[in-house]
């Protein structure tokens, strides 16, 4: 007889994967030239909500640059908005990248290194779920020092492009 241990099995947290394809150093008006260009891969793993009154997923992701450009790792927090058939997903983290530390545009003058090796990472995305546990997503991915540690510069990186997330 075994006393005071259960034996009640415990959901394990399952979460998601999620990879996609976007357009490298989109021009918005959130960012400066870097004169960087190509496409993007991006891949991560979403947790499921945490428990709680915000509903909070954590999220580990990378992104690596075809034409040599920026690459960063990150991780963050997003938040899943249901609206009938699609929904709106916003995040924030931190990223650390590896463009240049100092990086002049030789047309303008103007600086456009990131101003710091670890970046903010605002994202939004607007998906819909196409299987039981399959999403498609269209979003945004944003990443600057926010000027708070260059207050000269912050050109930034945006990219745009499309993101499959399959629940495990």
């Amino acid at each position: 007889m075994v006393t005071g241990v259960s034996l009640a099995a415990t959901p394990a947290m399952a979460g998601e994967i999620y990879g996609g394809v976007y357009a490298h150093a989109v021009d918005t008006p959130f960012t400066l030239d870097t004169q960087e260009s190509g496409t993007d891969i991006q891949a991560g793993y979403r947790l499921d909500p945490v428990a709680g009154p915000l509903r909070l997923q954590p999220y580990v992701f990378g992104s690596v640059n075809s034409d040599g450009g920026t690459d960063f790792v990150g991780a963050g927090v997003g938040r899943k908005f249901s609206l009938g058939a699609l929904y709106v997903r916003p995040g924030v983290g931190l990223v650390v990248h590896n463009a240049p530390s100092t990086r002049v545009n030789p047309d303008t003058g103007y600086r456009t290194d990131l101003g710091s090796r670890v970046l903010f990472e605002p994202e939004i995305a607007v998906g819909t779920q196409i299987a039981p546990r399959l999403t498609v997503e269209a979003s945004w991915v944003h990443i600057s020092n926010a000027r708070l540690f260059d207050s000269q510069q912050n050109p930034g990186i945006d990219m745009i492009g499309v993101r499959a997330n399959l629940h495990l």
